[in-house]
């Protein structure tokens, strides 16, 4: 059967760079609603030093979640030197979908037949899918564009992911600094070369306590209006579990793809919190019986870019493979794992060798 492979990809990082000072006149209050009493500045300095999140980017007013998800994807196309109506699917990774600058979701018509419309594809064949499936969205529009390619119903896609999340924060939750807008896609391929491209994945999904640790939900801050909604998550809930099942699932992978740890020259892991990451890499380490390890291996934006959800994977690629990220490069024929855990609970994790 035909194997899967990364023949372009493009990014766009929003303008606009938002760091401390964005966050000093914020009224912060507790995950129980109770009005934290100390100055603003003294809640974000800690919030820096467990994260390491000390910008993120927003886009502007005048932009829009498919906008930046179709430059990501122009810029794909333009890589790959194909042309948009050779595309069999395009999937569309986010979570909230076309958000407005008022915080109203809008999934109709859904985001991949918005892009293909901005691409001007006329191809009627053309079939647009979204994948709403937390932050690990774009892993997983990964894993179906593998099983649509070696089901031999397709042959060229588009996988993008995208997200603005600065509209869907409560401004009242320490958790908004986390968050950020972005757009990464790719664009991938049917190959007849054996043993490259996507050699291994696996999804799991824990949907029962585990549901609602991250979820919409009105302001924690009770005396406004409740009615809105936004992001909000456990922080800590989703620590331990995302330390508890996310090595594990990237070792089954690393196995059933027949390689270890030192077969891996990258790991590109969502990052939703460094502290939590480091955390994760570790533990993946540890399983391995590895108590050394050059933590190189695991490329960081956060720090600078914070988290975009379904972005953050595509774009550390997009940034890695163009040699933008400084000291990060892809081995020729290399192993990379991509992997991500987020709302649901879901995990996911692909091995993808370069041909």
């Amino acid at each position: 059967m035909p194997n899967t492979i990364i023949i372009g990809s493009g990014s766009y990082i929003p303008n606009r760079v938002i760091g401390r000072d964005y966050f000093m006149d914020s009224e912060f209050y507790t995950e129980d609603g109770v009005k934290i009493d100390k100055p603003a500045e003294e809640t974000i300095a800690k919030f820096v030093e467990i994260t390491e999140i000390e910008n993120r980017r927003f886009i502007e007013d005048d932009l829009s979640n498919s906008q930046i998800g179709y430059e990501a994807a122009k810029a794909a196309l333009e890589d790959a030197k194909t042309d948009g109506e050779e595309l069999d699917y395009i999937i569309y990774a986010s979570n909230f979908g076309e958000v407005t600058v008022d915080g109203y979701v809008n999934f109709m018509p859904n985001m991949a037949a918005r892009v293909k419309n901005k691409l001007g594809i006329k191809n009627r064949k053309c079939v647009t899918y979204d994948m709403i499936f937390g932050c690990p969205g774009w892993v997983e529009a990964m894993i179906l564009a593998d099983n649509l390619i070696k089901a031999k119903a397709a042959k060229t896609i588009l996988v993008v992911g995208a997200e603005t999340l600065s509209r869907v924060t409560d401004p009242h939750d320490r958790n908004r600094m986390i968050f950020a807008d972005g757009a990464g896609a790719v664009i991938v391929q049917a190959t007849d070369q054996e043993n490259v491209g996507i050699i291994a994945h696996n999804t799991i999904c824990d949907n029962g306590p585990e549901l609602c640790y991250l979820e919409n939900a009105p302001s924690i801050n009770e005396n406004v209006d409740q009615r809105r909604l936004y992001v909000r998550m456990q922080g800590r809930k989703i620590y331990e579990y995302a330390l508890k099942n996310v090595p594990s699932a990237i070792k089954e992978t690393i196995g059933d793809a027949g390689l270890s740890i030192e077969d891996i020259d990258k790991i590109l892991i969502h990052q939703a919190n460094a502290k939590m990451d480091y955390a994760m890499i570790e533990r993946l380490h540890k399983l391995y019986d590895v108590k050394d390890y050059d933590h190189a291996i695991s490329p960081m934006t956060i720090q600078n870019l914070g988290n975009t959800s379904v972005a953050t994977i595509p774009t550390m690629y997009d940034l890695i493979i163009k040699g933008k990220m400084e000291g990060q490069t892809f081995k020729d024929k290399g192993n990379i794992v991509m992997t991500s855990v987020g709302a649901g609970m879901n995990i996911n994790a692909i091995v993808y060798r370069f041909p």
